[in-house]
């Protein structure tokens, strides 16, 4: 039998402060929780705040989300249009296979630039598009 537990993530919806990639425009926007229709509008507030600051790339790292559902993407999709408007670049970092698995049963993983971890796309961003 394997000592190995399974990580208890907080279904807790929550969104950490908005990080500045020292010495970049790249912002990281963490979300953690059940990201679904309750907090929409907040996760909209959050990433229209973000992208405003117009960063060169944005990366929201959703490590920590347990559950997304349509309206929760409706909103990513919403974000990742703007930041393309304004020349900018979106990446998501998702490591959990079953949220990943959400972006590939609706095919978002052809639209999103998708990470398996934060170091990842930050390594992305600085590469050419």
């Amino acid at each position: 039998m394997s000592d190995l537990q399974p990580v208890q993530l907080s279904t807790d919806f929550r969104i950490d402060e908005t990080e500045r990639v020292h010495g970049t425009r790249i912002l990281v926007v963490a979300v953690h929780g059940d990201t679904d229709m309750y907090v929409v509008d907040e996760l909209e507030a959050r990433l229209s705040e973000a992208i405003d600051e117009a960063p060169t790339a944005l990366v929201l790292d959703l490590t920590g989300v347990t559950f997304l559902d349509s309206m929760a993407l409706g909103v990513l999709l919403g974000g990742l249009k703007r930041v393309g408007e304004m020349g900018g670049r979106l990446r998501v970092v998702t490591p959990r296979a079953e949220i990943r698995r959400i972006f590939q049963v609706t095919m978002l993983d052809q639209l999103f630039d998708i990470d398996s971890s934060r170091d990842e796309a930050l390594a992305a961003t600085s590469s050419p598009a």
